[in-house]
């Protein structure tokens, strides 16, 4: 169950002038997601369940979707020339625009040489509610899109909102719909032109969408919704309502650009978003101000749907998740560091892009219990023991609501970051170990060089020894001789004496 309410919430915003600023919204939504813990590379998804809210009152934008693990959902630094990338050619156009880039001969963090990547999306539903007679289009509200977002896209060419593209100008090959008025392109998204930290790093990202009638049951009943997802150079996305084909995207599609199928290990998202960008009044109605989107106050009652404030609290449930995969093809796999698509040693590399300023690391531990109480209805599947929630064996969360599950199944036995503990980045210990190294080299030449220097001195004091060693024996010589002399002298005195 994911929930939406209103009620405000104000917390600390980044700003240069004013270190104390804080931001107040007025909604409050969950979401769930599996980034770094499940992910899973080509297969079948299937999700079953009943959209939030009233099928007739806009306001909520309740998604299910696949995103490439290199980026984390709501973390914007991590998606930077990331999202939504799927292209592995060298363009050196392009280059500086995606992070990691087939141009690059060594790519570093375990990442294969000349190798693009990066973290492309799909969108399996996003539902917009309301009811409104739409325009150039079998569609009206309330309906859903079912999306593929994807960079590089067309750099010269992007349709109007609301007008069917020129022939020949979008994406049309390998495109297939159901046949019947229920699904049709989505002229109502083609995607977007991001920009970069220079005008060398903005690029475009196209969404190839279409866009499926709902109805009141799909609020009030549980539904399946179905992608089948085959990566590779043969590959395509189709999706599906009920079993029914909704619409597919091959990899012929892809022709103009050299974008492809997805071929990332993709983690699933579910959640309800709420933003002015969906379903809100646009244009601002005149006379609207615009600046306030609290569906609680009368004064900002024109710049929100009409009846919003009647759609919460409200439920996304979801009646289960399930991932299907081919045992016999070597391209459908589970991991989220797959052996040719890695990313473990990248997010340790860039582990500041994955989590909010302050925290240590991205992904706390589950914690199992914990939460405050004072009745046991307040600790789901457990009881209150001394005002703290203790949950059952098979139940886990501050409130012991979440089923305490696991894989019995080691699918990548490395594919886990180990965020515990103080990590140093990778080029910071490339510098360290140079600097060791450069020390060591420079100590070692030192000491050679004092070595040969004392060497050197200690022959020339041997050889001085020497030396005076020879004149101390010449000396003693001479000293011999002259003494043999005087008496050899004073012998022949003394015998001419005697004489």
């Amino acid at each position: 169950m994911i929930s939406s309410i209103i009620e405000d919430v104000t917390y600390p915003i980044y700003d240069s002038k004013n270190t104390n600023a804080k931001e107040t919204k007025n909604y409050q939504a969950g979401m769930l997601q599996g980034w770094n813990k499940f992910c899973f590379t080509g297969g079948i998804i299937e999700i079953s369940a009943k959209l939030p809210g009233q099928y007739d009152i806009g306001g909520l934008w309740p998604a299910m979707w696949l995103l490439g693990n290199l980026a984390r959902a709501t973390f914007v630094t991590s998606s930077n020339n990331v999202w939504p990338w799927s292209y592995n050619k060298c363009n050196p156009s392009l280059q500086h625009r995606q992070a990691i880039s087939a141009c690059n001969i060594v790519n570093h963090y375990d990442l294969l040489s000349k190798n693009g990547r990066g973290a492309p999306e799909v969108d399996i539903l996003e539902a917009m509610p309301g009811k409104e007679d739409l325009i150039n289009t079998p569609i009206n509200k309330p309906y859903f899109s079912s999306s593929y977002q994807v960079a590089p896209g067309f750099q010269d060419y992007r349709p109007e909102v609301a007008t069917n593209p020129a022939p020949g100008m979008w994406y049309e090959n390998g495109i297939t719909y159901s046949g019947d008025n229920d699904t049709s392109l989505n002229i109502f998204f083609y995607g977007m032109n991001l920009e970069g930290v220079t005008p060398a790093q903005s690029y475009t990202a196209d969404a190839i969408s279409a866009n499926t009638n709902l109805y009141e049951t799909h609020f009030d009943d549980f539904h399946t919704y179905r992608l089948e997802w085959v990566p590779g150079e043969r590959g395509y996305l189709t999706w599906h309502l009920d079993g029914k084909y909704l619409y597919g995207i091959q990899a012929e599609t892809f022709n103009k650009t050299g974008a492809m199928i997805p071929e990332e290990p993709m983690y699933i998202i579910l959640n309800t978003a709420i933003s002015s960008t969906w379903g809100f009044p646009t244009p601002c109605p005149e006379g609207c101000p615009c600046d306030c989107f609290d569906a609680r106050k009368v004064e900002c009652a024109c710049a929100v749907p009409s009846r919003m404030s009647e759609n919460f609290p409200n439920e996304f449930l979801i009646e289960y998740v399930r991932v299907y995969q081919a045992e016999d093809d070597d391209n459908q796999i589970v991991g989220c560091s797959t052996k040719s698509h890695p990313t473990k040693k990248y997010i340790q590399g860039h582990m500041q892009n994955y989590m909010s300023d302050g925290d240590r690391i991205p992904l706390l531990p589950t914690q199992k219990g914990g939460a405050s109480c004072s009745i046991n209805d307040q600790c789901g599947f457990g009881i209150c023991s001394k005002r703290k929630c203790v949950c059952n064996s098979n139940f886990t969360g501050p409130t012991c609501l979440a089923h305490n599950g696991f894989d019995d199944i080691i699918w990548n036995s490395d594919e886990n970051v180990n965020f515990h503990g103080f990590f140093i980045q990778s080029p910071i210990i490339l510098f360290g170990i140079f600097l060791l190294v450069t020390t060591f080299i420079v100590v070692v030449y030192k000491l050679y060089d004092k070595k040969n220097d004392l060497k050197h001195r200690g022959r020339y004091v041997q050889l001085n020894s020497n030396n005076i060693l020879n004149e101390s024996a010449y000396n003693k010589i001479q000293m011999t001789d002259i003494s043999n002399r005087e008496k050899n002298e004073n012998s022949r005195q003394y015998k001419s004496y005697q004489n």
